[in-house]
């Protein structure tokens, strides 16, 4: 056990990196979405989707499965980065910015996690 939390913690780094790597190639502009965090949470969410899918049919071990869902793809989707980031846009009176936020980013992370499980269930 203690070898698969350290697999945990380990995906939970490289998938911050990635967000953050993501976040700095795609940064955020005033008023506007942050591509870098929509990026990372569709990202994620598609392979959480597919992770559910592989492990309904035995294709993808409990350990793996939690190495990956909540590890890897913990560590690069953000619900918080998201929230502030909508709850600033709307402060700012960029009601079509936090708007588009919202839709957007749970749209698609929402419809490719669902996408991902149907392909690989």
């Amino acid at each position: 056990m203690a070898g698969v939390v350290l697999a945990v913690v380990l995906g939970g780094v490289v998938g911050a990196l990635a967000r953050f790597g993501l976040s700095q190639r795609f940064p955020a502009k005033a008023g506007r979405l942050a591509p870098g965090i929509l990026i990372a949470n569709v990202v994620g969410s598609a392979i959480g989707g597919a992770v559910l899918g592989l492990a309904e049919r035995a294709a993808l071990s409990d350990e793996w499965s939690l190495i990956i869902l909540t590890g890897f793809c913990g560590g690069l989707t953000t619900f918080s980065t998201w929230s502030v980031d909508t709850v600033e846009l709307a402060l700012g009176k960029h009601w079509r910015a936090a708007l588009a936020n919202l839709v957007v980013t749970l749209a698609l992370a929402v419809g490719t996690a669902a996408v991902a499980y149907l392909l690989t269930r």
